[in-house]
């Protein structure tokens, strides 16, 4: 059955396009007319060692690629294909498979393996190829190092495909002892050593029994601990790896070693590489998280019995760990603030104390302050750079009455550094550090203002300089300013200090938007956000200044929609402004059209800006059109019924919205689109419902949109309802039986992880926002006798919700509004199914007695609606 398939991969991979394409073409032929014959002929040529490194390389991709693929659905379709293939087929390619473990070849060993995996996370939960694990096992009893290193990185990969349920624990038991064996440091062959420890990484996840027992939790951590010594860098960068990843996996289990621990970190953040040393740091830093969790989650109350205790390893090791660090501060390099994926030590350091900061809080201060002393006034940049720094880095988690006094001590030295430092590094990071203050002591909860009238023009000036300065600099400026406009945007009404320097902040910002260099450092995306944030905390006083800025915004949105012949990276920068203009739109549309001083001025502009957005829609970028998406949202909301004019021209790119399932951000986002039209038209939207909802419908029984799309669609009946009211009667027959499938799947799915419950309580949220949305547009309708039929099992999914006990608030709240509102609208008709309800009782008197003061005022509302129910 296999074919000669030699010839067509090579020139799959030839310089010549043309050549290339046809050999595509064959090859996407060859599998659509006979797959089983093409996947046995790419697993021929994998294993066949007279072949050319080339083609056998370029046939394992393939067939590692016809087994898996990115998209939920798509992979979905690849194994149920995989699975129907005739297993005598299947069994030929496992051979092949099986066999180019051992082959010569360091790229078809590690292809073959990578493809071994995939097959194995496709048959091993079906329980099928149960002897996988013992022939691999056996492999690595077999004598060529290379063999033994293909089997340790396959078992490597196949921990990474399957969970652990799909693996029986004896097997378990033996991947884990082959594994360690290969870490022993009496292993004589680097590359089976290295290969067991990456492999022992990606198995950590199964190994639960085994760190429940002591005896192998202590053999373990003493081989992961033995191969951070190897004098191998790749073998000892994969040893700290592991430990890494088991101080988050096995945090509770790591005090008996934690001492050895940090003496093996501290040498390899002294001594070691950089790639090593990245890792030691981050093994604290991991720590640190852990800890903030437990912190954050249970408060300081641990009782003796708390599941997870905190075993404070920070708090122990503080005066050895923060030295240690801020030593590290001082290995700064050179062009580090140019370069946007820059990191090293410094840099890790630097992070891992911003984190210490926030697991000990105010025991970090003193421990610190003598080293910012020391170095911020020294001749060599490196240390005025590394305590400011230390100082920046400490500003999260102190508590204000710790940090006040030292930051208004500091404030003057900092801006006087921005201004005069010599070195661009120091300023970068004087400026970053000022974003912190402000973003973390400053706004109207302190009781101790750090900015004050008699600082702020002196903070304002250093600040617009500053933004004149080179890119890295101007955009931590920019940052700075961003935090300091954004502890004012609480304040009301009441004149912001900013006030007297509005009219100066816009300018500077919008010209830091023009300046040639604004591409660099996120300079303009920086600068945009920043006047983003300025116009949402302006006042009636300064909108006039905001309202001067619209034709200058609208006239760059214009020029980018002329530009005609441009290359592709300068197609991709033009589709980037276009999404940051379309954003500054939209704050300026929700700030100017929400007060009654501006917004009849203000709507002048509508038709334009109408146009420029459509326009917008025939560019080819997913950001611009999400951008341009929710800036039209923002003004039909401030336009009201005043939108319907736009709507014929509109409706094709709300269509087109709701079919991008490529862009499922883009889908999203018009759905939440289609919301704010059902509240600025209300019944004016009727003209349009029946191709929304045809649409939403669709979408909602696709299944290559991303799941994260559904519960706003939910939740869009709602509002469609809510818009139309008895008229929403034709769709029920469609939409009801979808609400209640959803339903059914929402209501049980106990045991799942935390991203699960988090997604199916989204799911919960939209349905019921959509029963509630139609119970209401219903109300006081002849035709609320349509909705009888629905309202058991409406009552059914809240009992069912209030048994399973996973809700979160949000649920709560929306389910207890759903039970009022059934009240609401079906009145006396509803009396006797609401008594007949299993927990509605219950529920109703846990929601009144609720802290949240949300739900306890649904709660009453719902209270009443079901006496006067149950009382007619």
């Amino acid at each position: 059955m296999a074919m000669e398939v030699t010839q067509i991969l090579l020139n799959a991979q030839s310089v010549d396009g043309a050549v290339r394409k046809h050999a595509e073409d064959n090859l996407k032929q060859f599998q659509e007319q006979n797959l089983p014959s093409f996947l046995l002929s790419l697993a021929g040529e994998l294993a066949n060692e007279e072949k050319p490194a080339e083609s056998r390389k370029l046939a394992g991709l393939i067939l590692k690629n016809a087994l898996d693929a990115k998209e939920q659905h798509r992979k979905y379709e690849l194994v149920q294909r995989w699975l129907a293939l005739d297993a005598s087929v299947k069994a030929q390619i496992k051979n092949c498979l099986i066999k180019t473990l051992s082959s010569p070849s360091h790229d078809a060993r590690s292809t073959a393996s990578q493809v071994v995996a995939k097959v194995a996370g496709i048959e091993l939960p079906q329980k099928q190829w149960p002897e996988l694990i013992g022939t691999l096992l056996s492999n690595i009893q077999q004598l060529p190092a290379h063999t033994k290193q293909a089997t340790l990185e396959t078992l490597g990969y196949i921990c990474e495909e399957v969970s652990p349920e799909a693996v029986e624990q004896a097997h378990v038991n033996q991947i884990l002892t082959a594994v360690v064996q290969g870490m022993n440091s009496s292993e004589a062959n680097n590359d089976v050593r290295l290969a067991a420890t990456r492999a022992l990484y990606n198995a950590l996840g199964f190994a639960q029994a085994n760190f429940s027992n002591d005896m192998e939790r202590d053999y373990i951590m003493r081989v992961v601990c033995e191969a951070t010594l190897s004098p191998e860098v790749k073998i000892r960068q994969a040893a700290f790896e592991c430990l890494v990843a088991i101080s988050s996996t096995y945090y509770e289990k790591l005090a008996p070693y934690i001492h050895d621990i940090f003496n093996i970190t501290a040498k390899a953040v002294k001594e070691d590489e950089e790639p090593v040393a990245l890792q030691a740091i981050e093994f604290w830093s991991s720590i640190c998280d852990e800890e903030i969790d437990i912190l954050e989650e249970y408060g300081s109350d641990f009782t003796g019995d708390s599941e997870v205790p905190c075993f404070y390893f920070i708090k122990q090791a503080l005066p050895v760990l923060v030295p240690l660090l801020l030593e590290t501060l001082l290995k700064q390099e050179e062009d580090q603030d140019q370069d946007e994926g820059a990191w090293n030590i410094a840099m890790a350091g630097g992070t891992c104390l911003g984190l210490v900061a926030r697991t000990v809080g105010d025991d970090i201060v003193p421990l610190v302050m003598p080293f910012i002393e020391l170095n911020i006034t020294k001749p060599d940049w490196r240390q005025r750079e590394a305590a400011t720094y230390a100082f920046g880095s400490i500003l999260e988690g102190p508590s204000p009455e710790k940090l006040v006094p030292l930051v208004n001590v500091a404030l003057n030295f900092m801006l006087s550094a921005l201004m005069k430092d010599p070195s661009n590094h120091v300023k970068d990071t004087t400026a970053w550090t000022l974003g912190r203050m402000f973003e973390f002591l400053h706004g109207s909860m302190l009781e101790t203002p750090i900015i004050t009238p008699a600082n702020c023009q002196q903070i304002a000036t250093v600040l617009l300089q500053s933004m004149k300065d080179v890119p890295n600099v101007a955009e931590k400026a920019c940052g700075a300013l961003y935090f300091l406009a954004q502890g004012y945007e609480d304040m009301g009404p009441s004149p912001s200090p900013l006030t007297p320097f509005f009219q100066d902040i816009l300018q500077a910002l919008y010209a830091v938007t023009r300046r040639e260099d604004a591409g660099e450092s996120r300079l303009r995306t920086a600068a945009y956000e920043t006047l983003n944030e300025v116009v949402r905390c302006s006042t009636d006083e300064t909108s006039p200044m905001v309202m001067q800025l619209v034709p200058h915004i609208m006239m760059e949105l214009h020029h980018t929609l002329e530009a005609q012949k441009l290359s592709t990276d300068e197609r991709e920068k033009q589709n980037e402004l276009q999404g940051l203009l379309c954003g500054c739109l939209q704050v300026i549309i929700q700030k100017l059209g929400s007060s009654e001083a501006t917004k009849y001025v203000f709507l002048q502009y509508a038709d334009q800006m109408m146009g420029l957005f459509l326009r917008v829609f025939s560019c080819r970028s997913a950001t611009a059109h999400e951008e341009a998406m929710l800036a039209i949202g923002a003004l039909a909301y401030a336009t009201g019924s005043g939108f319907e004019k736009y709507m014929s021209e509109f409706y094709r790119y709300l269509e087109m919205g709701l079919q991008n399932f490529e862009d499922y951000q883009v889908c999203a986002i018009t759905v939440g689109v289609v919301g704010d039209l059902c509240r600025a038209l209300e019944d004016k939207i009727l003209p349009y419902c029946d191709g929304i909802m045809t649409q939403l419908l669709k979408d909602l029984s696709s299944n290559q949109l991303h799941r994260s799309v559904k519960p706003p669609i939910f939740s869009c009946f709602g509002d469609i309802a809510l818009a139309i009211g008895e008229n929403f009667e034709k769709y029920l027959t469609y939409a009801m039986p979808m609400l209640q499938s959803a339903a059914e799947l929402s209501a049980h799915t106990s045991g799942a992880d935390d991203d699960m419950t988090e997604y199916t309580n989204s799911l919960r949220n939209g349905i019921l926002e959509a029963y509630s949305g139609i119970f209401q547009g219903f109300k006081g309708s002849l035709k609320t006798q349509l909705l009888m039929p629905y309202a058991p099992h409406i009552l059914q999914f809240l009992d069912s919700l209030y048994m399973e006990k996973e809700m979160d608030d949000v649920v709560t709240k929306t389910a207890i509004g759903v039970l009022g509102d059934l009240a609401d609208t079906l009145g006396s008709n509803a009396g006797p199914l609401i008594q007949q309800s299993i927990s509605s009782k219950d529920f109703l008197n846990e929601c009144l007695s609720s802290d949240d003061h949300m739900i306890k005022e649904s709660a009453e509302w719902a209270k009443l609606a079901i006496n006067r129910a149950i009382a007619i």
